[in-house]
This record gives C-alpha cells, sequence and structure tokens, in this order.
C-alpha cells in the first residue's frame, strides 16, 4: 500500500440542506476532504462523486462551489477553513464557458486578475500557458481551439481565480478513448501542480472517476427503521470510501487489478440500491 498521511482539511461540509418548495432535495450532508501528503511528492486530491440522475448533484455542486446557499448547514473551504465564497472554488462544466470575443490568452488573464496585481497575473498567465500545453494557441479565439484545447484552458482559467478547488462536471462526457486519455492526463497534471489542489470529479463514468480518485461520495437516500426512503439525499458514512486506504489509489494501471474490478462491480450494486 502506496504510504500516506491525511492532514488538514481543505473542504468540509457540515450538516448541509437544501429544499425548495418546501421539498426536501438534499438532508444532513457531512462530508471532509483533507489534505493527502504523501513523502516526497507533490500529491493533491481527487473526490469522485457519483449519484443517479435527477438527485441533487448538481444543487450540491453550485452549494460547494459558493453559487447557491444551502437552506441549513455550512461549507468551508482552504487551509483557513472559512465559510466558501463565490470564485473560492471554480467550477469546470461541459461546454468550457470562455469568452469568444478574447484570444485564449486574454481569457487567463481576466481569470488571474482576480487574484494577482497585473504583472503578477501576467506571470501567472504565461505560467499556466506552459503547463497546460497552450502557449502555442495563445493568441487563438476559443472557436480556433480543438475540444481538448479548450478543456485544458477552461480548467487553466479555474485554477487561475479560483483557490485551489475545481470541481469538473462529466469531463469525460462524449469523449472517444484518446480524448478521455488526455482529460486524465490533465488531472492528474493538475494534482500535481500544487499540495493545495483538490479536484471534485461530478460523472458517469465509474471506472475512470474511481480510477483517478483518492476518495469517493456517494450521494443516495436512506431508509428508516420502517423501510421507508427518508426524504433528501445525503452521503452517509458507509458512502464514503478512502481508496487510498484501500490499496486503490495512485496505481497508473489500476483499472487492470481484479481488486479494482470487484469494487467497482461493488459500486454499481450500491447506486443502483440507493
Amino acid at each position: 500500500m502506496t504510504p500516506y498521511v491525511h492532514k488538514e482539511p481543505l473542504l468540509t461540509l457540515d450538516n448541509v440542506s437544501m429544499s425548495y418548495n418546501g421539498e426536501v432535495v438534499l438532508r444532513d450532508i457531512s462530508a471532509q476532504v483533507c489534505d493527502v501528503v504523501r513523502p516526497h511528492m507533490t500529491q493533491g486530491q481527487v473526490v469522485g462523486f457519483y449519484g443517479r440522475s435527477g438527485i441533487g448533484k448538481s444543487v450540491l455542486c453550485r452549494i460547494i462551489a459558493g453559487l447557491t446557499p444551502p437552506a441549513a448547514g455550512t461549507v468551508k473551504v482552504g487551509q483557513e477553513q472559512r465559510p466558501v465564497r463565490a470564485g473560492d472554488v471554480g467550477l469546470v462544466q461541459q461546454r468550457y464557458p470562455l469568452f469568444n470575443h478574447r484570444t485564449l490568452a486574454d481569457n487567463l488573464l481576466l481569470a488571474a486578475s482576480r487574484q494577482h496585481d497585473p504583472d503578477r497575473a501576467q506571470r501567472e498567465v504565461a505560467a499556466f500557458l506552459d503547463r497546460f500545453r497552450l502557449t502555442p494557441h495563445r493568441q487563438k479565439y476559443p472557436a480556433q481551439l480543438s475540444g481538448g484545447q479548450r478543456q485544458r484552458a477552461a480548467i487553466a482559467q479555474q485554477l487561475l481565480c479560483s483557490d485551489h478547488l475545481i470541481l469538473l462536471d462529466e469531463p469525460f462526457s462524449g469523449l472517444d478513448v484518446a480524448m478521455i486519455d488526455e482529460v486524465k492526463k490533465i488531472i492528474l497534471e493538475v494534482t500535481t501542480m500544487d499540495e493545495l489542489n483538490t479536484v471534485v470529479i461530478v460523472s458517469h463514468d465509474i471506472a475512470t472517476t474511481t480510477a483517478l480518485s483518492d476518495t469517493l461520495w456517494l450521494l443516495g437516500y436512506e431508509r428508516d427503521a420502517a423501510g421507508q426512503v427518508l426524504p433528501g439525499a445525503t452521503i452517509s458514512k458507509d458512502h464514503q470510501y478512502d481508496l487510498a486506504g484501500m490499496g486503490l489509489a495512485w496505481h497508473p494501471q489500476v483499472e487492470a487489478e481484479p481488486e479494482f474490478n470487484r469494487f467497482v462491480e461493488e459500486l454499481k450494486n450500491e447506486i443502483r440500491a440507493v
């Protein structure tokens, strides 16, 4: 098993609940992501986040990102564990929302300027263009970029203007095998750029997301003693999986391992059940 320790919390959900028009959508969600430290390595965090369609994943993502306040409970982010504000957590949606009338470099500069003075912002943009292999495309407009280039640009954009935390909404949807491999490389690069970088992947691609993650959250329903479904989806303790502790994290070829495939099948059965 790969040696690691958990340090201070970087993202904390404390009894988060949400209702709309009297209907409970999310109920008493408590979960935490801590800094994962591996000897002699820069190791960020990856959380795989699953749930059936329509169960409330998008609502919880907006709450985590500080875009929608919960009806009850709190979300705290960063080493300081301060209440989340809009902009603290980057949200990369499937359409990769860049400004079409701005060049790639200008899109990134606009994001970096939210956090840094003009000179520092220019340096940060140059560094991110280089890290994400986008420097040759810096003067192109979004319409001139390939799908993979737009995705890398959108992730870079959110890292530049957020505080180490990003949510990826269905990053593998509609991609062929080669592009999925490219996106996996991007996510691994993001997590090894900074010890505090934390990526939450919201996806229906269970095997790919699990292979990248060190932690899993499964959003589902609970039942009372009589077997009746309780209103509002939640993430129970039984549905928070420490893949690192299970020996299933950080293996380059983990998808070929029998133990990994057994766990994925068990996870699919859990999703069907909840």
